[in-house]
């Protein structure tokens, strides 16, 4: 065995042992592709001029390694079965059962298809739902840490991280909402580049993994999809649907994307001419641009798009596409001989790919050092991991209700607790997480931060429920949905709950789950009720009646940490919702209208719903007061700093989430009710106060101008809010716009 150092993006040195299989990528001609002084062209002009047309078919596949060549781009064994090269990763790396079933080697041996555990986030929902970017930002870079770790050590997986979902939850039926950073543009799109830009680093030559932005484009439907259309507008393409790919390209520098199934406008977008027109001549993007896996197919099975396969493989290499995740060599060899397309169309595309290859050090020459080392702790195992993990999982958590202060718990004036629920003594992981090293359930967090003086007993069933409840100080009830629903074990969803392939039907609570609310509440009122979903849920007779409330996202390794020590106030929940919370189906439009301005999103929202959009409670109170802006007339170049103050009016520390909202009043087309332009998470001490900051661009109010193919700032006076929701504005000013 050989040992090899390689230093990544964030400076840490990482030795990693050189597998057989790695092994057989050492080589020692050195070509021009190889030498990091030239320049990027001239490194893939070589490249491309030593591949034989076989070669460069391959590299349009799933797996990057050209042995003859000495390029060594995927794990000797995949991640996931069938995706060598690339790893899941939207809240945690997944090298998991989920992906890889079977185990072999010998404990702690990491070859073969054995779990490899790795630090896991809540779900892309929960991660939203801390309206923090920076903390995001800091999990996706543990989890490019972990990706080029297991890599490079143990040549298993890639770093081409399939993260982050960019797609906007504009429906809470939709069965991957818990994939997205929810409903509203900006704070996904806020969201989404911070984890590009943990994700890849900020070495300025090598990024230590490459993010593979998806779905592109207006992907949130699940029924049909891989046959469906998203229709709508001009205007809502560039204003809603594709404003956080625009701002995963041009603020995070995300240079890889996956197509959607669906198509927009009747084009399937593995064949859309946006790839072109959008991403590359409006944004800059210059990378990979892979389909989903069996997209190439559906353009012929599902949307019958194209007549045959070589057409569809011609379609996508004409639109952008350089690599695909389904069968392609024959289709596309086929579109060779029929002249549909030529060696220098693939080429062209090649040139993406090749680009993201070199920003990831996948195409350097590297000299063996073939010293040995101390084996380090892996990276999953290491105290700073788990207390970022628990951070993430404290600020995601959002206090719905809380009547009569019910919460926090005090530990020391209580003596028992009734824990029940069919979600409280486990944590669920999803299709797009891995296993954690350890996890932590609601019920064991419970125990663990009540301590030895208080009795938590638990009730499996509907009867010792409520027979706990009745006799306990405090009843604590754990509801929600399973990320991954349908099995040959649990067969099809049930109709309230979601997933890859599947949307929701309902977005009541199951008839089971709703019996065992209401049950334990009459047994004792001192009940809280804890939603551990992926998912809104219409809970009126709830939020009526029960008198404490919290929700979190699925998959953290420490839930229940997180959770009981929100319960019983080492934490002051700071979470605040990232989609609108319906009180019925009633309030919403038909599932597959994308016209958002028939009454979706907070934005367009024709009825009060249940949680309002920015929605968060705490333990303590802030105030808000003197809001100014810099500029009373903002000129169409010019940015706005609006500064507000913030003070913890209550007795304990706390976290405000500053929402900044505008409302264009008299504009010429028709805009949004509202829509959020800004955010500030600020930490405030009991009394403390602190001035909060929010820029606001005039470019950031642009409307899309059909008959100029263009963005206008017009000549408006516009509403700017400051407030904890948006349905809950504190102060408001009117400004001036493109004088």
């Amino acid at each position: 065995m050989r040992w090899i150092r390689a230093s990544v993006a964030t400076g840490t040195a990482f030795f990693f042992m050189l597998s057989a299989g790695a092994a057989a990528f050492c080589q020692k001609t050195s070509y021009p592709f190889q030498d990091s002084r030239l320049t990027a062209d001239q490194r893939i002009d070589n490249l491309l001029s030593l591949l034989t047309l076989q070669e460069k078919i391959d590299l349009l596949g799933k797996n990057l390694n050209i042995p003859r060549l000495g390029i060594h781009g995927s794990g000797h064994l995949d991640s996931i079965p069938g995706s060598s090269g690339q790893v899941e990763g939207l809240h945690g790396l997944a090298m998991s059962p989920g992906w890889a079933r079977k185990s072999s080697g010998e404990p702690g041996v990491r070859g073969g298809t054995s779990v490899i555990p790795t630090t896991q986030f809540p779900q892309a929902v929960g991660l939203g739902a801390t309206w923090d970017p920076a903390l995001v930002e800091k999990a996706a870079s543990l989890e490019g840490d972990e990706a080029r770790y297991i890599f490079e050590r143990y040549d298993r997986g890639g770093v081409i991280v399939r993260a982050p979902n960019a797609d906007l939850a504009r429906d809470p039926r939709w069965g991957r909402a818990e994939e997205s950073y929810g409903e509203d543009p900006f704070l996904d799109g806020t969201m989404a580049t911070a984890f590009v830009r943990g994700l890849q680093g900020n070495d300025p030559q090598h990024w230590k993994t490459a993010s593979l932005v998806k779905h592109f484009l207006a992907n949130s439907n699940e029924d049909n999809r891989v046959g469906s259309s998203s229709n709508f507008d001009s205007r809502l393409l560039h204003e809603y649907y594709a404003v956080p790919f625009r701002m995963t390209i041009e603020n995070g520098k995300a240079d890889a994307l996956m197509t959607a199934y669906n198509a927009v406008n009747g084009v399937p977008m593995a064949a859309s001419p946006l790839l072109r027109q959008l991403a590359m001549q409006r944004w800059g993007f210059n990378g990979l641009i892979d389909t989903d896996r069996g997209a190439l197919t559906f353009m012929v099975t599902k949307h019958h798009y194209y007549p045959d396969m070589a057409h569809a493989a011609a379609g996508a290499i004409h639109a952008g596409i350089n690599q695909f995740l389904n069968e392609y060599q024959q289709p596309v060899k086929d579109a060779l001989q029929q002249r549909l397309i030529t060696e220098t169309d693939i080429d062209a595309n090649l040139r993406g790919l090749l680009r993201v290859m070199l920003r990831l050090g996948l195409l350097d020459s590297a000299a063996p050092n073939t010293n040995r080392f101390e084996k380090e702790q892996e990276p999953w195992d290491r105290p700073g991991s788990r207390q970022l993990a628990l951070q993430v999982a404290q600020e995601s958590i959002v206090l719905l209700k809380n009547a009569q202060r019910l919460l926090p718990l005090n530990a020391s004036a209580i003596h028992s607790i009734a824990v029940a629920g069919p979600l409280a003594d486990e944590v669920d992981a999803d299709g797009y997480g891995g296993t954690p090293p350890f996890r932590v359930t609601p019920l064991e967090g419970i125990r663990a931060v009540a301590g030895p003086r208080v009795e938590v007993r638990y009730g499996a069933d509907l009867d010792s429920a409520v027979k706990l409840a009745k006799t306990s100080d405090v009843a604590v009830v754990v509801v929600g949905n399973r990320p991954i629903c349908h099995s040959k074990a649990t067969g099809p969803c049930r109709p309230s709950e979601g997933e890859e392939g599947v949307d929701r039907k309902e977005i009541d609570l199951g008839p089971e789950q709703q019996q065992l609310v209401r049950a334990v509440y009459a047994a004792n009122p001192r009940t809280v009720l804890v939603v551990v979903s992926g998912f809104p849920y219409a809970i009126d007779w709830s939020a009526q009646h029960v008198p404490a409330i919290l929700h979190m996202a699925h998959s953290s390794e420490v839930e229940g940490t997180a959770l009981a020590q929100a319960i019983f106030g080492e934490i002051n929940p700071s979470g605040h919702l990232v989609v609108t919370w319906p009180s019925s189906l009633q309030q919403l439009p038909p599932m597959m209208d994308y016209n958002l301005r028939d009454g979706r999103t907070y934005m367009y929202f024709r009825q009060k719903p249940l949680f309002p959009f920015g929605y968060g409670l705490s333990y303590t109170s802030f105030r808000y007061r003197n809001l100014r802006v810099q500029h009373a007339e903002l000129g169409e170049s010019q940015t706005a700093d609006l500064s507000v103050e913030v003070q913890n009016t209550g007795r304990i520390k706390g976290d405000a989430v500053v929402q900044l909202y505008v409302k264009h009043l008299n504009s010429q087309v028709e805009r949004p009710q509202e829509e959020l332009k800004g955010f500030a998470r600020v930490s405030l001490a009991p009394g403390e106060q602190k001035t909060v900051h929010l820029l606001l661009p005039a470019k950031s109010l642009a409307y899309w101008d059909d008959g100029k193919k263009g963005w206008t700032v017009e000549h408006d006076k516009v509403k700017v809010m400051i407030g904890e929701s948006s349905a809950d504005v504190k102060l408001a000013k009117v400004i001036a716009v493109g004088k």
